[in-house]
This record gives structure tokens, sequence and C-alpha cells, in this order.
């Protein structure tokens, strides 16, 4: 017994065989030389139609590898309800990294170096969700150390001004603000 007619308890009526449920009429080759070519219409109509889809899908696709050692960003918003990372909302980070690629784990998969604050994730990432990290000088850095007082405290020095403003009264000149670095 076929599967349709097991859970419908009815013959199932085929393109070829549409007449009345109990007889069954064989109509010659003409029908199944009709039936033969709707299917190879079909099919080259739906060949048509996925080569159109994967042409607009590869419009806007990049082919990226990364290397043992190289650095990545890892993208975050489609996590943006489950963890947060700083700050909330529009404000909270799309990219967060850079992290080490520790291996590469087949075709698309990459196993990543993470912060042990990051350790409830899986170290395995797709490549759609990495972005390739590109070194740049001004990302490093350089401070210097604090020095505290007995009880607590430190002084701030600014580093060098960055902008200012002078606001022109009637009689004087005075200085609004100041940001520092």
């Amino acid at each position: 017994m076929p599967p349709y007619e097991a859970l419908y308890s009815r013959k199932c009526r085929s393109p070829i065989c549409w007449d009345e449920v109990g007889e069954r009429r064989l109509l010659g080759p003409e029908l199944i030389q009709i039936t033969v070519d709707k299917v190879k219409i079909i099919k080259e109509r739906l060949r048509a139609a996925q080569s159109r889809q994967k042409s607009y899908a590869d419009h806007r696709r990049r082919d990226l590898e990364f290397e043992a050692g190289d650095f990545v960003f890892l993208k975050v918003s489609p996590w943006k309800g489950v963890f947060r990372f700083g700050k909330k909302g529009k404000l909270s980070p799309r990219f967060i990294g850079p992290f080490e690629v520790l291996e590469r784990i087949g075709t698309v998969a990459y196993r990543v170096a993470l912060p042990p604050n990051l350790s409830r994730l899986h170290n395995v990432f797709h490549v759609s969700v990495l972005r390739k990290y590109v070194a740049d000088l001004s990302h490093v850095l350089d401070y210097q150390p604090i020095q505290i007082s007995q009880d607590m405290t430190y002084e701030e020095h600014p580093l060098k001004i960055l902008d200012w403003k002078q606001q022109e009264l009637r009689t004087r000149f005075e200085k609004l603000d100041s940001k520092f670095e």
C-alpha cells in the first residue's frame, strides 16, 4: 500500500490517471510524453530561478579566509538581547575584539581565542560573524603608571589641550570650555 493511501485511506490521483478513483485507463504513450515534457519545462524553470537567486546572493558575498595567528573582530549584534557588551540599546557595539584565530575547522569555521569574561561562549564561529582586523598603531594604548598616595588619591594632569572656546563679551574676552586629553 502506498503511504498516501495509508494516511488518507483513498487512492492518490496522479496526473497520469485523473479519471475516477476506481478505474484506471491507459491513454497511451502520448500522455506519458506530455507528462515528461511538462516535467522538463518545470525543471528548466526551477534551474533558471535558482540561478537567478544565486546571482543575487553572490553579488554581496565575499569569500573570507583567515589563517592561524590572524586577528578578527566578532560580530555581536545577533546577541543584543542576550549579552550586553558594556552598553545597551543603540550604543551597544556591533563588533568586539580583536581576537586571535587559533585554527581553521572545516571550510567556514574558525576557533578563536576568547578572553575569560566570554568563557560562556563557544569558541568556534562561522566566517560570516568574523571581520578581519587590520592592525593600526593608533589602536595601541600607551599608558603611564598612576602614582597613588597613601590615602588612595591621585592627581590628574592633562597631557595637552585639544580644543577651547573664547566668548566675546562687551568689554572683555572670557575662556569658556576646554577639552583635555
